[in-house]
């Protein structure tokens, strides 16, 4: 018997950070998965999380579990999928420590993710985008940090955590302005910067004032700028903007949508999938594809392209005398 706390604090401290090099939100994410499925395993078998056992995690409690995750907690399926990639990416871990459970984590690895209807990415038009950014108020500190910041996110597409760990010392407001950024997978990009991007950048770094952090955007307090920060701020803005711009009422922004919105319009300007998969730092272009979904544009362009069939126009002539004369009472009268 295996306990299950050694195994867990090598994954998440050693094996994921410094053999993998994942990322500190990434071993963060990890983290929430486990601790929602040691407190399910715990409950279920009568014990303390610390005193859980491999060899407790069976592959029936790994089902009963994602099913929980649906019917209780309300998650998706996707989100289901995600948890159960995370169990399985420790699973492979656990395979060299515990060579005994390999049977059993065997079984695991034959779970089959959930299939899930694929909706279209929610996203700002550039009306929409616009009422946000020109809602803070830019006579305050923190107006003219959250314009700055909101507009960054979108122009240069960023995700939420790449926006909250962007450094000082990767912008550039020479000419060209450009910002390094640290993506997924630490993959570096290098992104360059509207002007109009890079005028409220300065504004903002003229009044952060001389804080101990080296992160770009930081709070009230000169502490770095965390996720939720962050999104406080867009939902605190858009609220402001639905009463200049009634088609955001009633609706929640999130960081991302700032990111699909941006990726959308790159689409319609260059209407090249491989740029704007470099823009946004994808690995793998079918990641990107799903833009070319929500763009009606390719669509229309596609409809236009295409020479529809030459049809032989007929009239339709009624095989009943009763159908006949219903269709001559519907006749419009002569004029």
């Amino acid at each position: 018997m295996t306990l299950l706390a050694p195994l867990i604090t090598g994954f998440l401290r050693d094996y994921m950070p410094r053999q993998r090099g994942y990322s500190p939100h990434s071993c963060e994410a990890y983290a929430y998965s486990f601790r929602l499925l040691f407190a399910f395993a715990a409950k279920r078998i009568q014990t303390k999380p610390s005193q859980l056992l491999i060899e407790q995690l069976d592959a029936a409690l790994i089902l009963d579990f994602l099913g929980h995750i649906e019917r209780e907690r309300g998650n998706g399926a996707a989100t289901r999928n995600l948890r159960l990639a995370s169990i399985k990416t420790f699973m492979r871990y656990v395979e060299y420590q515990v060579p005994s459970a390999l049977e059993q984590i065997g079984q695991i690895h034959a779970i089959p993710v959930k299939r899930h209807d694929q909706k279209l990415i929610r996203h700002l038009v550039m009306v929409e985008v616009r009422a946000i950014l020109n809602a803070p108020d830019l006579t305050t500190r923190l107006g003219v940090r959250d314009r700055a910041m909101m507009h960054l996110c979108f122009a240069a597409g960023l995700r939420v955590s790449e926006l909250v760990g962007a450094m000082m010392a990767n912008l550039s407001l020479q000419r060209p302005p450009s910002l390094l950024v640290l993506g997924k997978g630490r993959k570096e990009r290098c992104l360059p910067l509207w002007k109009e991007t890079a005028a409220d950048l300065r504004a903002w770094l003229t009044l952060r004032g001389s804080v101990r952090v080296p992160e770009l955007f930081v709070n009230a307090e000169g502490a770095p700028m965390t996720r939720a920060g962050f999104e406080y701020v867009l939902e605190k803005h858009a609220r402001a903007a639905a009463e200049t711009c009634p088609s955001l009422c009633n609706r929640s922004i999130s960081p991302h949508q700032l990111r699909h919105s941006c990726a959308v319009i790159m689409l319609q300007a260059t209407h090249d999938i491989r740029k704007v998969a470099l823009w946004l730092g994808h690995a793998d272009i079918r990641t990107t594809e799903v833009y070319l979904r929500m763009d009606p544009s390719e669509k229309l362009e596609a409809v236009e392209a295409v020479v529809p069939p030459e049809l032989r126009r007929g009239r339709f002539r009624a095989p009943d005398a009763l159908i006949a004369s219903l269709l001559a009472d519907t006749s419009p009268p002569p004029a």
